[in-house]
């Protein structure tokens, strides 16, 4: 792989929930994860890498490392966009940032990823394919 040429911003929207809040009614730090998540498997799952391609090649996406930044407080029932866009590619190694922003743009919360594409078969990190590339919107030199 070389320099990254192109990398698509992906949004997906959702509304603040009561079962997202924790005892002090603040987004619980777990949820976080969660929203993020949802946020990834929509992105490649439009972009033709969901869960019936995973199982059916057997091979799919695997979070290395996780980091996030809470940064502005989210509140019940606040309409959010997830913003995730492919930041670097390395050899086996991607790294992904995924934003939170309420409807005032302001970011809530930013997180980075650093993934891998995994056999599940043979239980190691492979090289990223051209349609796992294509999943995660990034098109190189």
């Amino acid at each position: 792989m070389t320099k990254i040429k192109e990398a698509s911003k992906f949004n997906y929207e959702m509304i603040i929930k009561e079962n997202h809040l924790d005892s002090f009614g603040h987004v619980n730090n777990a949820v976080y994860m969660q929203i993020f998540e949802e946020a990834r498997w929509e992105f490649i799952t439009i972009n033709g890498y969901g869960l019936n391609e995973i199982h059916k090649l057997k091979k799919g996406p695997i979070v290395l490392e996780a980091n996030l930044k809470f940064i502005k407080e989210i509140k019940l029932r606040e309409k959010i966009n997830i913003e995730t866009i492919c930041t670097d590619a390395k050899s086996k190694i991607l790294n992904l940032t995924q934003k939170i922003i309420n409807s005032k743009n302001e970011i809530c919360t930013e997180a980075n990823f650093v993934l891998a594409f995994f056999d599940l078969e043979a239980r190691k990190i492979l090289n990223p394919t051209p349609e796992w590339l294509h999943a995660v919107g990034v098109k190189f030199e």
